[in-house]
């Protein structure tokens, strides 16, 4: 997916202060103009821009408007989309056609360059889903272009049901590579259930609502709201307080350690080269490659303007005790 802000910022990710627990609320940004989708991004924001290698949380639908992503570029990242209803076509400049739907993993690897397009398709569910990205390490920014699909089982647990499309959970684990040790799980919680779950210590975690009554210890979420854990916790409790099924994703990672500076869809490590990939984009360089089989208009998202200053990490603030909480 995109970022088809038409003005987007420039953000320095960086590993952010230990804060305990904190709720990150998302903004509303449109998805292709004023008649497409519109999506829910919780993660970057100024207070939090990681949690472990995730730099790129959008939450959206169920929506009855229709998804037409043009082919657009990607640099140093992966992609991961996870639906919960609707179907998705995919199609990239490594020659991967793909149809994403519920419950599927979607893992495209950009690493130097890539482009890809996205456009829901007919199907008896409303688009509803999120869109992930994971920042590479240095040391592997600049791999190849990749592609990754897996359908993970459901593991059943007291009240629950666990499916793990990266790393390990519950005894379960995706065989699916990454670069950093991450974790992705969507958790979908019987009406008034509890779950004490046991995750990794040296992990920092995400939980995202997106379904029900969700509680992440005491802390309330509604959708799209995204609690962070800071680590050193060997354990989480996942409450759902209402009478209806619950269902949210569980998102982690050991601490990313790089400076990062994203802008548009390019995830770099400064100035020179997000304006060097920009205009290798315009130039149509071969650094991303072409999309075949696309059949809306206009055939590519050009790039936004630059801003006029210089693009900038910005210093990451220190949390101020609950400013965020809700208890």
């Amino acid at each position: 997916m995109s970022n088809l802000e038409p003005a987007p910022i420039e953000v320095a990710c960086a590993a952010s202060p230990s804060a305990g627990t904190e709720v990150l609320r998302p903004r509303e940004v449109p998805l292709g103009g004023s008649r497409a989708i519109r999506v829910q991004r919780t993660l970057p924001q100024r207070q939090r821009s990681l949690i472990g290698a995730w730099c790129f949380i959008d939450h959206y639908g169920p929506a009855s408007a229709r998804m037409d992503v043009p082919p657009h570029p990607h640099t140093g990242l992966q992609t991961v989309s996870w639906l919960f209803s609707g179907e998705v076509e995919h199609n990239d400049s490594a020659g991967v056609h793909a149809a994403v739907r519920p419950g599927e993993l979607n893992l495209m690897t950009a690493g130097a360059g890539i482009c890809h397009s996205e456009v829901s398709v007919p199907s008896p569910g409303a688009l509803h889903g999120v869109q992930l990205w994971a920042a590479l390490p240095d040391s592997d920014r600049d791999t190849g272009r990749d592609f990754a699909h897996y359908v993970p089982g459901p593991a059943r647990l007291p009240g629950a049901t666990v499916r793990v499309f990266l790393g390990e959970l519950a005894d379960t684990a995706s065989p699916v590579p990454t670069f950093t040790p991450l974790l992705g799980a969507q958790v979908d919680l019987d009406a008034g259930a509890r779950l004490d779950i046991d995750v990794d210590p040296a992990f920092e975690h995400g939980v995202l609502c997106d379904l029900g009554a969700v509680r992440m210890e005491e802390t309330a979420l509604t959708v799209a709201e995204l609690a962070y854990l800071s680590p050193g916790r060997s354990s989480l409790r996942l409450n759902n307080a209402g009478e209806r099924p619950a269902r949210m994703l569980l998102l982690g990672g050991t601490p990313f350690t790089d400076k990062l500076v994203m802008w548009w869809n390019f995830v770099g490590r400064s100035h020179e080269d997000i304006v060097r990939y920009r205009q290798l984009w315009e130039d149509g360089d071969e650094r991303f490659g072409a999309v075949h089989g696309y059949r809306g208009s206009p055939t590519r998202l050009p790039a936004p303007p630059l801003p006029t200053t210089r693009l900038r990490p910005r210093p990451v603030p220190q949390r101020k005790e609950s400013t965020n909480d809700r208890r």
